[in-house]
Formats: C-alpha cells, sequence, structure tokens
C-alpha cells in the first residue's frame, strides 16, 4: 500500500515551479494539468504516492492533502533537460471536467507550485534553449491556425525550417563582416583584399538569399493572418449578395431597398488555404440617417483597415460619378479592383479601367458568372503563389527581413567607404538576429509570450 502522501508543501527549492490547465475550459474526456520546475519527483510522490519512471504512462489516484482521491487518470514525468521547456515536467491527464481540473491545479499550487503566466511555458523553453523565438512564435501560431495550409506552415516553423533559413542568412552576413572588418587595419589593400576573396560575390550571393527568403515569409504571412477585403460601393450594388455568394450562405440580408445594410457583416473564408476576411459594409452615399450615417462611418474605419477594397458598381449604369467620388476617396497605398455586378442584367460596360486600379472584373453575385475570377485576382493583388515550402512568418519578421535588406543596399551604395559599409553590416546583423531572439530586448519577449494562453 502506497505512503500516505504529506500534507504541507514542497521545500524551498520548488518555489520556481510553475503549474496550469494546459487544454481547453470546458467538458471533455481528458484535460492536462502541466507543471515544470527543478527536481519534480518529489512533487509527483507527494501528488500521487509513486516514484515514477521517466517517460513512461503511470496509472494512479491523484490525491488531496488528505490522502482521498481527487480523480484517477494518467501522470507523465519527464525529467531535465529532454522535455518542452528543458525543466523537470509533470502532465497530469485526467478527466476532462472544469471542477476536476481545478481541483487538480489548486493541490498542485498547496504542493509549492504558483499559476503560469500566459506563454510561461514556452517562454522557460526559449530561455533554456529548447527553442528559439520564431520557433516559440510558431506554437501559437500553429494553435491559431484557421486552414490547413497555415498550420502545414506552422509546423515548418517550429521544426526550424524558418530559423535555419534566417541562420543560414547570417552566416553569411558574419563570414562578410569579418572580411570587412579585416580589411579596415590595411587601408592600402582594401578593395584588392575584398576583390581577392570574393567578397563581392558573396555580398550578391547574401542579397539574392535574403530576397527568397523574404518572399517566402510574405506568402508565411499570408497564411498567418489573411486578407482582409472590404466590399464597398453605393447602395444596392450587390454588396450584401456577393458577399452571399463568396461565403455560400446567407449571412447578409437582402433586399431591392437601397440602404438595407446598415452595419458591417463579416465572414472568413478560404481560397487556397489562405483565410479571406470578407467585410460587407453599408452604402457610401450622403444620407439624413443617423443609424446610415454611423455605418458609412463604420465602413470608412475598416477600409483604412483594409488589404483590398473591391468596389462594387452596377453593370447596367457603369462608372458614374459618385463611384469616381468613392475611389478619389480611396487611400492612395490602398490595392484595389473594380467589379462590375449585375452582368446578368446588363452587358459589361466599356469603361476604360479606373485610375490606381489593379484590375476591373465583371461577373453576376445572383448567378455566380464571374466570382471564380474575382477569387483568383485577390490572390494575385496580394502576390500568392501556392508552394508547399511556406513557412509561417509574422509582421515582425517581415520588418526585421526588409530592414535587414535596407542596411545591405544602404551599405552597398557607400561602397568603397569601408568604415560605413561595415557599418550598415552591423546594423543588417543586428535587425536579422532578433527573428530568432539571438539579439532582442525583454519589452519584445513580454509582447511575444504575452499573446499565449495560459498553460502553453
Amino acid at each position: 500500500m502506497a505512503e500516505k502522501p504529506p500534507t504541507t508543501a514542497l521545500p524551498e527549492s520548488g518555489r520556481d515551479t510553475i503549474a496550469a490547465i494546459a487544454t481547453a475550459a470546458g467538458r471533455a474526456g481528458i484535460g492536462i494539468v502541466r507543471i515544470s520546475g527543478p527536481n519534480l519527483g518529489e512533487f509527483a510522490a507527494a501528488l500521487s504516492g509513486k516514484r515514477l519512471a521517466a517517460r513512461v504512462a503511470t496509472l494512479s489516484d491523484f490525491r488531496a492533502a488528505d490522502g482521498s482521491t481527487i480523480d484517477t487518470g494518467i501522470l507523465l514525468h519527464f525529467p531535465a533537460p529532454c522535455s518542452f521547456t528543458g525543466e523537470d515536467v509533470l502532465e497530469l491527464h485526467g478527466h476532462g471536467g472544469s471542477v476536476v481540473m481545478q481541483m487538480l491545479l489548486a493541490r498542485s499550487l498547496e504542493l509549492g507550485a504558483r499559476l503560469a503566466d500566459p506563454g510561461e511555458f514556452t517562454r522557460r523553453a526559449y530561455l533554456n534553449g529548447k527553442i528559439d523565438l520564431a520557433q516559440a512564435e510558431a506554437v501559437i501560431d500553429l494553435i491559431d491556425a484557421s486552414t490547413i495550409a497555415a498550420a502545414r506552415g506552422a509546423v515548418r516553423s517550429l521544426q526550424g525550417e524558418f530559423s535555419r533559413e534566417v541562420k543560414a542568412l547570417l552566416a553569411q552576413l558574419i563570414e562578410l563582416r569579418m572580411l570587412v572588418e579585416a580589411t579596415l587595419d590595411f587601408p592600402d589593400e582594401e578593395l584588392d583584399f575584398l576583390e581577392s576573396t570574393d567578397a563581392f560575390g558573396r555580398l550578391d550571393r547574401l542579397q539574392q538569399r535574403l530576397t527568397l527568403v523574404f518572399e517566402r515569409a510574405q506568402q508565411g504571412h499570408l497564411l498567418q493572418g489573411g486578407l482582409n477585403v472590404v466590399l464597398a460601393g453605393q447602395p444596392n450594388v450587390g454588396k450584401s449578395s456577393l458577399l452571399n455568394r463568396l461565403a455560400g450562405d446567407e449571412l447578409a440580408i437582402v433586399t431591392p431597398l437601397p440602404g438595407t445594410t446598415r452595419d458591417l457583416v463579416r465572414s472568413t473564408l478560404q481560397i487556397e488555404g489562405i483565410p479571406l476576411h470578407v467585410i460587407d459594409t453599408a452604402g457610401l452615399r450622403a444620407t439624413d440617417d443617423q443609424i446610415e450615417q454611423m455605418g458609412i462611418e463604420r465602413t470608412w474605419r475598416e477600409i483604412e483597415r483594409a488589404d483590398v477594397v473591391v468596389l462594387l458598381v452596377d453593370a447596367r449604369v457603369g462608372l458614374d460619378e459618385a463611384d469616381r467620388t468613392i475611389l478619389s476617396q480611396l487611400p492612395a497605398h490602398l490595392a484595389r479592383l473594380t467589379v462590375y455586378n449585375k452582368i446578368d442584367l446588363a452587358a459589361p460596360p466599356v469603361d476604360s479601367q479606373p485610375p490606381g486600379d489593379v484590375a476591373t472584373i465583371s461577373l453576376s453575385a445572383r448567378t455566380g458568372e464571374g466570382v471564380e475570377l474575382l477569387r483568383r485576382e485577390l490572390l494575385r493583388i496580394v502576390g500568392w503563389h501556392p508552394a508547399e515550402d511556406v513557412f509561417i512568418a509574422r509582421e515582425r519578421h517581415l520588418r526585421a527581413l526588409a530592414e535587414t535588406r535596407r542596411c545591405i543596399e544602404v551599405g552597398r551604395e557607400r561602397l568603397p567607404q569601408l568604415e560605413l559599409f561595415a557599418e550598415e553590416l552591423r546594423l543588417a546583423q543586428s535587425a536579422l538576429s532578433t527573428i530568432t531572439g539571438e539579439f532582442t530586448a525583454d519589452d519584445l519577449l513580454g509582447e511575444i509570450f504575452g499573446r499565449f494562453c495560459i498553460g502553453k
């Protein structure tokens, strides 16, 4: 018969131990409480009355302080350093009721653990060298993936594919810096030495590889964040009908009456694995209706945040002065295309493409004719190229890669002033290193891991 576990908390050494419920809240067949910290063998014995073998699933009663059974389940022990966090890790696999999970968590806290902060398990994995910063971000990207393509891209990043590309770039950059820095001590031989060591050829190859990595990262960013598309236009041009057609469902109310849509209607769908966040908006027109005015104000706010604006025009009327006024008010940087709707009722107009538009499309939201062309055009606008080797990337990754590329380009322009060239290479390395966390700031870490859920 197993000994009755102690009723007191663990000694001083257990106070760096963290615990959290690692499964989603609610009713489920199984729930997991995760614990990480130093020397958890005694912790496990106090909880179960057993000495656990490493990485072996052990059937166990989970005991309260008075020796009564809280639950019966599976206990797993992953000794350091062969665990996710690099510390000792315990996992309590119990029945997935919220009360049971809370009781197991409370017992863990009684034994000296503290409640983990959001993302703290993954943060410890990063700080203990189990994963780098890009891999840590891929954990939450995999959890949040809304498409199969996004999940696959996140797995590639989690497995280190993006990090390996960045580290390869860093190796090339450091090697080039080494050659440039070495010449600064021998000013009479600077250019001859750089030419003899193929420094400029190395620079070309570095820039080429950086361009390829940046393009793959852009594709991954699309998978991660998706595309925000706003349907805009005058009242009764078919915006709601087009949203319903794209979504394959009756999400928005459609009537012949202008001004039916007063508030924003949102839908997320997929095109080739890209999440497409489509927003149907109130018709843009002058109106004395206070509620409609509020809807129009919201429309313009969404347009400011959009990646693409689709301006719908009634094909029976063509592009009129009101449409041209809307086009003139769109942000200059915003990608936009004009869609002539209701071609089932009228032939497409012969109007020329409006200035600033990337394309014009004719379709019928009612019959579906031309809608597939719109889907393809939206992907083309943002530069999507279907590929199997895409890894997930975030906005900060793109900014770091862009800054790296900018520094290298500026440095090249400053040749043959090698001191300035060397400084730009140093800045490029600093920017690139922030992706994997080899060079970062504490506030950046806080921002990243603060987005995680408790227990991860």
